[in-house]
């Protein structure tokens, strides 16, 4: 590891953000011994972190667009307070790469990587190219538009394997795609794609690429500090979604081995190094039949981060102020061991099954307790969940021994939380946790669809 000298440690930083990674940010920094600056809007004055943070500064109306994301006026907040330090959280700003190049320009540091890696891996063809590069596994393509010979063509998806998706390189939102599953068909579907992408998009290129089709969502945490060093935190599987939200996450993912945990982590640690990345980032992978394909990689701390916390007993937090404070990773890969199991459930203002938000006063509310049980949340009895943000309000996070500890502790803990006076998906994760094929493990992403009758 790098003997570089201590780095000078921050003393104020502006939270450019709300809710719960607010008040998670907050009580990193009162550990590191950091004063601490809550911006906030109009409608969260009652925010727990913004009572307990030495400043605050109301940026602007609730509307996110004239205050968690108005730049000048987070910026100002930090300069009016004499901050040295920004910390974007998850949402928001975390990944706007003009946002990371403004504070940096105005003299203030940014609490993730910096604005160039932003802006690579946001690019989605930038991102593939760059893990391509740095050996990190892909999904199986084309790589690159697909030309008029019928005959290479059908070569390209021999050497794919079929399944395979043709997709419009103009194309989004699930349009300009088509599966083929046997060769007979590729030809038709290669020029009917192509038409179809012509006459909606004005832009007849189409791609290859192998389709998966149950795949399942496995990500990998990992750190880099600004002297080279990486490290990789094992995975976390992220299957159970509902319209491309995660709902529930665990570490590790049922069913990987120690071997293929080394090798991908490994290959993210040195993607990590050959990228100059610095702070925690996740290469996220669909994973089918023992292969993992990359598919993107988030710049920024996430939702999920607490599960990886559990098992490696690293605060994922901390350690992006210090790397952002020029302080080297205070260990090693040799280090990192992972121990027992953590389930995280998120609990969302919702109803659970119409999934319509659910905002309003919090008359009770009891946090459950007991051995492994963590709870992330900003809310208390008497407060008002808004209308204007995300339905998020906490997350539930148990740990065990095993992964059978972990959810048994789960349903306890999900038997025991009250919060009355607005409706929540608690019952939806007492369902999954009690699910057949959720406790055997591996479930896909398309699981919690079916099952909801919505996929």
């Amino acid at each position: 590891m790098s003997s570089a000298p201590e780095a000078h440690m921050f003393e104020k930083i502006v939270i450019a953000n709300r809710g719960e990674v607010a008040l998670r940010i907050l009580r990193a920094c009162r550990e590191l011994g950091i004063r601490t600056v809550a911006i906030h809007s109009e409608a969260d004055r009652d925010l727990k972190h913004v009572r307990l943070a030495d400043e605050s500064v109301c940026i602007g109306p609730a509307a996110s667009a004239a205050s968690y994301l108005n730049i000048p006026a987070v910026i100002s907040a930090a300069e009016v307070t004499d901050a040295e330090a920004i910390h974007p959280g998850y949402g928001f700003l975390s990944e706007n790469a003009d946002f990371a190049e403004r504070v940096e320009e105005c003299g203030f540091a940014f609490i993730g990587p910096r604005p160039e890696t932003i802006r690579l891996m946001g690019d989605k063809v930038s991102a593939i190219d760059a893990m391509k590069a740095a050996g990190v596994p892909c999904v199986p393509g084309s790589g690159g538009p697909l030309g008029e010979d019928d005959q290479e063509n059908l070569r390209i998806a021999r050497e794919i394997g079929y399944p395979v998706i043709i997709k419009a390189a103009g194309g989004g939102g699930g349009r300009g795609m088509r599966v083929v599953h046997t060769e007979a068909h590729l030809l038709a579907a290669i020029t009917l794609t192509r038409s179809e992408a012509a006459a909606a998009f004005g832009n007849g290129m189409v791609y290859m690429e192998k389709f998966l089709e149950t795949p399942r969502h496995i990500e990998f945490q990992v750190l880099a500090d600004q002297h080279g060093n990486a490290v990789h935190l094992g995975e976390r599987e992220c299957s159970m979604q509902r319209r491309h939200q995660k709902v529930l996450e665990e570490a590790p993912a049922p069913g990987i081995t120690d071997e293929q945990r080394r090798r991908i982590g490994e290959r993210c640690a040195e993607a990590c190094r050959t990228l100059g990345y610095r702070g925690a980032g996740t290469f996220e992978f669909l994973y089918e039949k023992g292969e993992f394909y990359f598919i993107e990689m988030n710049t920024r701390i996430q939702v999920e981060h607490p599960v990886t916390e559990m098992i490696t007993g690293v605060d994922l937090v901390k350690q992006q102020i210090l790397i952002a404070a020029g302080q080297p990773l205070p260990f090693d890969q040799q280090a990192i061991a992972l121990h027992g199991h953590a389930i995280e459930c998120r609990i969302n203002a919702e109803h659970p099954t119409t999934f319509m938000p659910s905002p309003g006063r919090i008359e009770t509310f009891h946090a459950p307790g007991g051995p492994g049980v963590r709870v992330d949340t900003h809310i208390y009895s008497g407060y008002r969940v808004p209308a204007h943000y995300d339905s998020m309000i906490g997350k539930l996070i148990t740990h065990g021994e095993s992964r059978e500890s972990a959810l048994a502790r789960m349903r306890t803990a999900l038997g025991e939380i009250v919060i009355d006076g607005i409706v929540t998906n608690v019952p939806l994760h007492q369902e999954l946790v009690n699910d057949a094929a959720f406790i055997a493990g591996g479930t896909n992403i398309h699981y919690l669809e079916k099952k909801l009758g919505i996929g």
